[in-house]
């Protein structure tokens, strides 16, 4: 598996690098691309996102894929995504997004809404050739595996798909061994990262209130063993993307570079595939 497999890292957490030493430090890592932001605040905002083919160009220079964005799924930036395939050569990166559950709106109301956005993107999508994953998340989102399948199902997998996250799966408390065979018809791309549930206020409360904790690759609830096993026995030939959260973040760098390692050592032939668990 490890020859046929991307790894890809979320650069989130260096918005104020500049390209060029952005893909120096990637490269370095031994990360084989990137997903980059497509924000405000970030190397290339939306309003500069007719730069993206240039910003693929300076990141193959150094050995870097462009192979997904986190942006918007206007027309803009799916032109701009269709240009970088032609720019470096093979697919255009795909547009990451997350469906979102506003406050005050029923979860079927929501889902219906989302449905009909990604029906009318269809046309634009076949016009360019780029892909749209929806990605799962915790909270006011669309959180489970069969939630993603609901969206998609029905819609060209050519140009509709998944990008499932092994850590917002795992805070749902969702077995990946599940989740993936609800999702593997139409998945893209797979997120790691790790994540538990954290008290954060005593035991003299009136109520429990928790948040996340983002941690690396070993400790979490997401098994990344069990992960990487379950798409061994699948024969996945696609992307990891390692999304370097953690809430430690001053410790980003020393602790990306580890879990890039663990995630290689996992996807090498001749670790054992572990047996599936939560």
């Amino acid at each position: 598996m490890a020859a046929n497999v991307r790894f890809s890292l979320f650069t989130k957490p260096w918005p104020d690098l500049p390209l060029p030493q952005l893909g120096e430090m990637v490269a370095d890592m031994g990360f084989d691309g990137i997903e980059l932001p497509v924000r405000p605040g970030f190397q290339l905002t939306p309003e500069q996102v007719a730069g993206l083919p240039g910003a693929a160009r300076t990141l193959a220079e150094l050995g870097v894929r462009l192979f997904s964005i986190a942006g918007p799924t206007d027309q803009a930036t799916i032109a701009a995504c269709a240009e970088v395939g032609t720019a470096i050569g093979g697919q255009p990166p795909i547009i990451r997004t997350m469906a979102r559950i506003p406050d005050g709106v029923p979860y079927l109301e929501a889902e219906a809404a989302l449905r009909r956005e990604y029906e009318a993107l269809l046309p634009l999508l076949e016009r360019y050739g780029v892909r749209v994953g929806i990605q799962n998340h915790c909270g006011r989102y669309v959180s489970h595996a069969m939630g993603l399948r609901r969206l998609v199902e029905g819609l060209d997998p050519r140009y509709i798909g998944i990008v499932w996250d092994a850590a917002h799966n795992a805070l749902q408390g969702e077995p990946a061994d599940l989740a993936l065979d609800i999702v593997w018809s139409h998945l893209y791309m797979v997120n790691l990262k790790n994540a538990f549930w954290r008290q954060t206020n005593g035991p003299e409360a009136e109520w429990a209130e928790w948040s996340r904790y983002w941690t690396d690759g070993r400790h979490g609830l997401a098994s990344w063993p069990n992960v990487i096993g379950e798409l061994k026995r699948r024969a996945y030939t696609g992307v990891l993307c390692l999304t370097a959260e953690y809430t430690e973040q001053a410790q980003v760098n020393r602790l990306i570079r580890a879990d890039l390692a663990f995630a290689k050592e996992l996807c090498n032939e001749s670790t054992p595939v572990v047996e599936s668990r939560l």
